[in-house]
This record gives structure tokens, C-alpha cells and sequence, in this order.
């Protein structure tokens, strides 16, 4: 019963590595998504930053 679990649990687990990997796998030059927000466009039309790069940037204004 254990080991039947744990083999159902190593193969779920597989699978899901599997598909999320599909785009990757079959493309030639295949990469995951830039999931930053610097990455999506509709953000930085609106100037939307990160917390930490818009931290970064008024840090290195108040020092200048």
C-alpha cells in the first residue's frame, strides 16, 4: 500500500514536470516566460515597477 503511493506520487509528480515543461521540450528555442513584471508590457506602459526596483531607483536618487 506504502510503496504503491509513493510510486503514484513519483509518477504524479513526473507528469507535471513533463507538462510544464512542454513548451521547452518541443520548441527549439523554447524558455519559460519572464513571469517579472518588468517582463509584462501592459505594466510597464503604465510605468508599474517591482517593489524592490522602484526601492532601488529612489535610493539611488536620495544619495545623489
Amino acid at each position: 500500500m506504502l510503496l504503491s503511493t509513493i510510486l503514484i506520487t513519483c509518477f504524479l509528480v513526473a507528469l507535471a514536470f513533463i507538462l510544464l515543461g512542454i513548451k521547452i521540450l518541443i520548441l527549439k528555442d523554447g524558455e519559460f516566460p519572464n513571469t517579472h513584471i518588468s517582463g509584462n508590457k501592459g505594466l510597464r506602459e503604465k510605468g508599474i515597477q517591482c517593489a524592490k526596483s522602484q526601492d532601488r531607483e529612489a535610493q539611488n536618487l536620495t544619495i545623489k
